[in-house]
């Protein structure tokens, strides 16, 4: 079974994809970048503020899934600049103070916007 999950509590998809899927208990959750769900804008700021509206954008579509931040057991993150993990980090360890998820963490050349982070998460239901 495939469920397409969708919310208006975060970005739209701007492509051919959607917010999330739902299959066999688990929630794949497309790459999110910074876009205020809101404003339809990416939000003005460095990587801090980037991934601290990254991770709210991702716990709304994780919530409409009928999961949350807590159940993600596998993350990926994409930075424009590794000079940036540190920042990064400092956020996204805010949102995982315990049993945070499998991570990956790489240097790409473009995000989408010219963003400065990208992450996109697995959950169980």
């Amino acid at each position: 079974m495939r469920e397409v999950v969708a919310t208006q509590n975060a970005p739209k998809a701007i492509g051919p994809y959607s917010q999330a899927i739902k299959a066999n208990g688990l929630v794949f959750v497309s790459g999110q970048v910074a876009f205020d769900p809101a404003s339809g804008e990416i939000v003005q700021g460095g990587v801090a503020v980037q991934t601290e509206q990254v991770l709210k954008n991702i716990a709304a579509i994780l919530e409409a899934a009928g999961s949350g931040l807590g159940k993600a057991v596998r993350a990926g993150v994409f930075l424009k600049n590794m000079e940036d993990f540190a920042a990064m980090n400092e956020v996204y360890g805010r949102f995982w103070k315990e049993a945070p998820p499998a991570r990956s963490t790489v240097e790409v050349a473009r995000l989408p916007k010219d963003v400065l982070v990208e992450i996109d998460v697995i959950a169980v239901q």
